[in-house]
């Protein structure tokens, strides 16, 4: 039996066997022995303990009075808890100020692995810029058949894969090659593929080989049967074909493989092309094929008579130097091949900041506020400009003569025309190395020429 000297002693032996049994009751309950945590009992009376407990002589008598003992253990569990487990962890660690630090060095290592690579040198197709898209959606998405992986597996597009899927049995029917042929030509230029679209291109390597095998030969199809003598026929084709016969058809196809976003390199179908002649790469005959193919959207209907020609050959040579040819540089894709084929013998384009100090030579800078744009037909025609047509094959020769003559070619338009000049202009804005942005200059031109119908007569 234990001897108790001092009701306070007692207080404090009794408080603590009370907390440690509910402290014992709320310990996780664990397989393997662990080491029991005791709570040593008081020494003397004047023992200092961290547990903050009212005086003995506010309450005389704790042993009977068990409901503010009960209250007085609620209060304090918490406390002889941190005691007997340790108090809580509140160490003001620099982890998470350091994560962010890595953080922000990951990202500036990467920024500069980026630029190392520079993989914008390569691009030629773009994904279009909001500020053109806005409001004309259909000038720029294809709404028959897409080219390349920027449209590749659209709903409304997948009627069309099953005529791909033809043209790639009629080709191998006719070569005698196997497929696989085809693919491992194509493989080593997946890295060089990508690096030519803008943005990540979501699909595996084997989906965008098959891809651009498949769109590949098809439009290398379409090429060959718009510049073979009997047409489609020539190649196996019915004359019944829903696709490859159709005239309708065609149409909407050409219209489609002329969008920005609707290309595949033109080094894919030059390496696919030189497979099916068993040849060497012939540089250039894929981009001939795909101006003779491209041609029923040529916005010009004015063939040169023969006197004309040979009028216009002969200045030609007599300025050579001050010429260039488009198609002398090889092209990215289709787009680029049948812009430089508009501009063909167009002028060559000045180096940079030349043509601004050629124009603002001996003249004095113009006020901005006294700017005005370019007056349309109708108000140059009240000043005493002529306008008159213009004979000849490229549309965006206009000329104005020293006697007030404004000389302007007629253009054909056709329900294509809008969407081709539209897809032209964002490609001039998008490529950094355009030289020229001759089909901008020119729709701006016409767009301040004419204001109403009375501007067009």
């Amino acid at each position: 039996m234990v001897a108790v000297f001092n009701k306070d002693l007692l207080s404090w032996y009794l408080i603590t066997l009370k907390l440690r049994e509910t402290v014992d009751q709320n310990l996780p309950k664990s397989g393997s022995s662990s080491p029991s945590h005791t709570i040593p009992a008081p020494l003397s009376q004047n023992a200092t303990h961290p547990l903050t407990i009212a005086e003995s002589h506010e309450n005389p008598n704790p042993v009977s009075n068990s409901n503010q003992d009960a209250k007085q253990t609620l209060v304090e569990i918490e406390p002889v808890t941190n005691i007997i487990h340790g108090p809580i962890s509140q160490t003001t660690s620099t982890e998470p100020h350091d994560s962010w630090i890595t953080s922000i060095q990951q990202r500036l290592h990467e920024a500069r692995e980026t630029e190392t690579k520079n993989p914008w040198a390569k691009l030629s197709i773009y994904h279009i810029p909001e500020t053109l898209r806005e409001g004309d959606e259909k000038s720029f998405v294809p709404q028959m058949v897409s080219i390349g992986p920027f449209h590749h597996g659209k709903e409304k597009l997948r009627e069309m894969e099953q005529h791909k899927w033809r043209a790639m049995h009629r080709m191998l029917h006719r070569t005698g090659h196997e497929i696989d042929k085809y693919i491992n030509a194509i493989r080593p230029l997946e890295e060089r593929v990508r690096s030519c679209y803008e943005g990540h291109i979501p699909m595996q390597s084997h989906e965008l080989i098959l891809c651009l095998v498949l769109d590949g030969t098809f439009v290398l199809e379409l090429f060959r049967g718009a510049t073979s003598r009997n047409g489609f026929t020539e190649l196996g084709y019915s004359h019944h074909d829903p696709v490859f016969a159709t005239r309708c058809a065609m149409h909407s196809i050409q219209r489609d493989m002329i969008m920005l976003e609707n290309q595949i390199p033109l080094f894919v179908l030059d390496r696919l092309f030189a497979i099916q002649l068993d040849q060497k790469e012939h540089a250039g005959l894929v981009a001939r094929l795909a101006i003779c193919f491209f041609d029923p959207l040529m916005p010009t209907d004015e063939p040169l008579k023969r006197r004309d020609r040979e009028r216009i050959e002969s200045s030609i040579h007599k300025s050579i130097n001050s010429m260039f040819d488009p198609l002398s540089e090889a092209g990215s894709h289709c787009l680029d091949v049948f812009r430089r084929s508009l501009l063909r013998n167009g002028p060559k384009p000045m180096p940079p900041r030349v043509w601004l100090r050629r124009l603002s030579r001996n003249r004095p800078v113009a006020d901005k506020r006294r700017q005005q744009f370019i007056h349309c037909v109708s108000e140059l025609q009240d000043a005493g400009i002529t306008c008159r047509r213009k004979i000849t094959d490229k549309f965006w020769d206009i000329s104005f003569e020293s006697r007030g003559v404004l000389r302007i070619p007629r253009i054909l338009i056709h329900d294509g025309t809008k969407s081709l000049f539209l897809n032209m202009i964002a490609f001039e804005q998008c490529h950094p190395d355009m030289a020229n942005n001759m089909i901008t200059s020119y729709v701006i031109l016409m767009d301040n020429l004419i204001n109403t119908e009375k501007d067009v007569r």
